[in-house]
C-alpha cells in the first residue's frame, strides 16, 4: 500500500511505475491514478468530479459532506478516528486529507509505505508540489504550521501497533519524536 502525500519530496518520483494499491491526496488525480482518493476539501471533491478523476477510483470526503453526494456511488465517508481525544487537534474537522490517507491504509493493509510526508518546509514558504495551482496557495505564502498533521498521523501509528509504516523521505529529514515507535522506519526516498 502506498500513501502519498503532496509534500515536494516525491516531485521527481514517477507514482505511475508503482503498482501497489495507492491512496492519494486531493489534486494527485491531476497527474496519476490513485485507487482511493482523499478530499476533506468539498472544493477539492467536487474539482475531482469535474475531472472525471481516476473514473474507477473511490473518493472519500467528510461524514459532513457525505449528503451532499449522495447521488455519487465513487463517494463515500472518511474513516471515523480509532479514538476520541480531548484536544481541538483530535477533532475529526480538524484532520487534512494526508492524516486520513495515513489512516485509511493503516485500515487496508498491514504494511503502509508514506512517501510526501514532509511536514515541514525547507524555506518559510508552502511546501506543497500543487502550490500555485487552482485549489492551493499561492508559492509565497507562509508554510502550514504541521503540528496538527504530527498529531493526528502520530494517533494512527500509535492505535495501529500491528501495522508496519515505512516513510521514504529525503536523507536530510527529521522524524518527529512521537512518531519514534516500533511500527515506524524511515527510509531513503530513493529505495522506493
Amino acid at each position: 500500500m502506498l500513501v502519498i502525500g503532496n509534500g515536494e519530496s516525491r516531485k521527481d518520483i514517477n507514482l505511475d511505475k508503482h503498482y501497489d494499491t495507492k491512496i492519494g491526496c486531493n489534486a494527485i488525480h491531476r497527474d496519476c491514478y490513485v485507487d482511493h482518493l482523499i478530499c476533506v476539501d468539498r472544493r477539492m471533491v467536487q474539482q475531482a468530479i469535474d475531472a472525471n478523476a481516476n473514473e474507477a477510483s473511490i473518493v472519500y470526503t467528510r461524514t459532513d459532506w457525505i449528503d451532499v453526494y449522495r447521488n455519487n456511488q465513487k463517494i463515500r465517508a472518511v474513516p471515523h478516528l480509532p479514538y476520541r481525544g480531548t484536544e481541538r487537534q483530535d477533532e475529526p474537522f480538524q484532520w487534512g486529507s494526508g492524516p486520513y490517507a495515513v489512516l485509511l491504509g493503516a485500515k487496508l493493509s498491514k504494511e503502509v509505505n508514506l512517501i510526501g510526508f514532509d511536514l515541514h518546509s525547507t524555506t518559510n514558504t508552502v511546501n506543497n508540489i500543487y502550490k500555485d495551482t487552482k485549489g492551493y496557495d499561492a508559492s509565497t505564502k507562509r508554510a502550514v504550521d504541521p503540528r496538527y498533521w504530527i498529531h493526528q498521523i502520530a494517533k494512527v501509528f500509535e492505535y495501529y501497533p500491528k501495522r508496519k509504516f515505512t516513510i521514504y523521505q529525503t536523507a536530510d529529514w527529521i522524524l518527529p519524536n512521537n512518531w519514534n515507535l516500533k511500527n515506524v522506519s524511515v527510509d531513503n526516498i530513493n529505495n522506493l
